[in-house]
């Protein structure tokens, strides 16, 4: 997981490649950690920083259906991209096997038998899961498995 004097290197090297979509990425990467930091009053840790990657991912991903929706290819190729260039910088998310096999592992642990068992589940498998698969989709395979 890169640090931000990582991502500020990176820039400057973008920089002086003069690479556009590294430049315009990077920029956005530091702009939302500083932002970050400034409402925590302190240096983001590990998990400060997968949050802020993760967020720019999404409204990455979310610019992308708009701009398709909007027939917009040049923002389409665009935010992709920078997607694309966000995604290398995040851990390997998660298959639905491997997900599916946490969550049966932290229902086996947690001795949950029925859906109202669910916060127990949740409680002690989303620390396995962070930045590497959607807590909605985790939370919908364990209500699921619970059922």
């Amino acid at each position: 997981m890169p640090t931000k004097s990582e991502f500020e290197s990176a820039l400057k090297d973008a920089l002086r490649a003069g690479d556009e979509t590294r430049k315009r990425t990077l920029r956005m990467i530091l702009s939302g950690v500083k932002l970050a930091e400034v409402e925590r009053r302190g240096p983001l840790d590990e998990a400060g920083l997968l949050a802020v990657l993760q967020k720019e991912a999404k409204t990455r991903s979310e610019a992308i259906a708009d701009a398709e929706k909007a027939g917009r290819a040049d923002l389409v190729a665009a935010a992709q991209a920078e997607l694309v260039l966000l995604e290398s910088y995040l851990p390997r998310p998660l298959s639905a096997e491997e997900l599916e096999a946490l969550a049966r592992k932290a229902i086996a642990d947690a001795g949950a038998a029925s859906p109202g068992d669910m916060g127990r589940v949740m409680k002690q498998l989303m620390p396995q899961i962070q930045g590497r698969a959607d807590g909605k989709a985790a939370s919908d395979l364990v209500r699921r498995l619970l059922a």
